[in-house]
């Protein structure tokens, strides 16, 4: 192996009669190093959008969710809030209502929201990640979203009322007893102020305390619809799933309840992101695949190039597979080179990219942010890198076999011509 790494060296940097072969050998190793670092940049950026999305999510929810593994909601108490809050990782444990709610305006228009209510606690780590001023709400008032409270045409100030659609087969049950109906009350409310988090939440959500929304959904005694656990910093979503899940499992909790990461509540969008991602994996490595294959030239004309060498090298003894193992090492050489500093070349991008935000969105206004988002992850470099590789390692096995042929079957008089 160290002969046939030594001699693919030799035939990689010797000069060459030809000097075609040197341009080509060229163009493939800047194939590869064009495929590989677009590869890597496209996947950061659509990394940076899934982190985005996922941080977006976290100003209202925690990275975890207690969630009762029937309907009704899961009954919190003061013990249990701190059993979560003490678990490795934590940083808060605090519970919330959330659910449909039909929403209608003074206007006349009603539409079907999602209510979600927060604690004292969760408004304020809202307004921290969101750097609000003031708060979102106040006792018994809500908060819109921007795009819902277009279509409602809400203002700070507009009175609306917010019932379960439960509410409604209730009513329809106590027809029977018209006397009962009295009972029955739809709560009135004020929106104090509109939101723009995120397109979920600015489309469909209404913010309010979690008191207001637990007589909003019904939820009596100390019933609420889950509970949120926040992560602290440093502490990954899936780190924390894992301490709390050793924490309840084979317990009376762990029995009744189930944990829930945003990734599995929200399926669907991760689903469709992550789909994006390795598909675009999928159409540019073709990019490297087509640099990969000029390869397959480059080796077969360096062997036409090097027949009085190869013939020599038979002569010292060196048998077919040996030979093929030089052009095979020479083709991995390669792509091993182009895959390094096109790896290279893409994290200097996304460096500069997440220190000074050089590449702008094209319509800052339609998103929170002003550049294009990154997150590097290292089993992207690992898979762009391996596949790289490996690519070139396959398209060198035909020139590997007509050099060996070359070497095996010419005779010392055609060498010596």
């Amino acid at each position: 192996m160290k002969t046939a790494l030594w001699i693919a060296r030799r035939f990689s940097f010797a000069r060459k009669r030809f000097r075609i072969i040197n341009v080509i050998s060229a163009i493939s190793l800047a194939g590869i190093i064009v495929g590989v670092s677009t590869l890597l940049i496209v996947m950061s950026v659509l990394n940076g959008f899934q982190k985005l999305a996922y941080d977006m999510f976290t100003t209202i929810e925690g990275e975890v969710q207690l969630v009762s593994r029937s309907d009704g909601g899961i009954s919190v108490s003061d013990s249990l809030l701190q059993a979560l809050a003490s678990v490795e990782g934590v940083a808060a444990a605090e519970p919330f209502a959330e659910g449909e709610a039909i929403m209608s305006s003074g206007g006349g228009k009603s539409e079907l929201v999602m209510i979600r209510g927060l604690s004292g606690e969760g408004q304020r780590e809202l307004m921290r990640r969101t750097s609000a001023i003031k708060p979102f709400f106040s006792g018994e008032t809500v908060s819109a979203g921007d795009l819902l409270a277009g279509r409602l045409e809400l203002s700070p100030f507009s009175e609306v009322r917010l019932f379960s659609p439960e509410l409604i087969s209730v009513g329809l049950e106590l027809l029977s007893e018209p006397y009962m109906l009295a009972a029955l009350r739809i709560p009135e409310t004020k929106v104090s102020s509109t939101f723009s988090l995120q397109k979920l939440f600015d489309d469909r959500y209404v913010l309010a305390p979690n008191e207001f929304a637990r007589k909003v959904l019904l939820l009596g005694g100390d019933r609420y619809s889950g509970i949120d656990i926040r992560a602290e910093k440093g502490v990954s979503g899936r780190k924390l799933l894992k301490r709390l899940e050793a924490r309840i499992t084979g317990t009376p909790l762990g029995r009744s309840c189930t944990l829930r990461p945003l990734e599995k509540k929200y399926g669907d969008i991760f689903a469709v992101m992550e789909l994006e991602k390795w598909a675009s994996f999928s159409v540019l490595m073709l990019v490297v695949l087509v640099a990969a294959l000029s390869l397959t030239g480059s080796l077969a004309m360096t062997a036409i190039d090097k027949q009085k060498e190869l013939f020599y090298l038979r002569c010292l003894g060196l048998e077919r597979p040996q030979f093929m193992g030089i052009f095979l090492i020479q083709g991995t050489m390669t792509g091993i080179a182009g895959t390094a500093a096109g790896s290279l070349l893409a994290w200097i991008v996304c460096r500069l990219q997440e220190a000074y935000g050089l590449v702008r969105l094209p319509s800052q206004s339609a998103f929170v942010i002003q550049s294009y988002p990154v997150s590097m992850h290292a089993s992207d470099f690992f898979a762009v890198g391996l596949t790289a590789v490996a690519l070139s390692f396959l398209v060198s096995l035909y020139p590997a076999r007509k050099a060996a042929a070359i070497a095996v079957n010419h005779s010392l008089d055609s060498k010596a011509n």
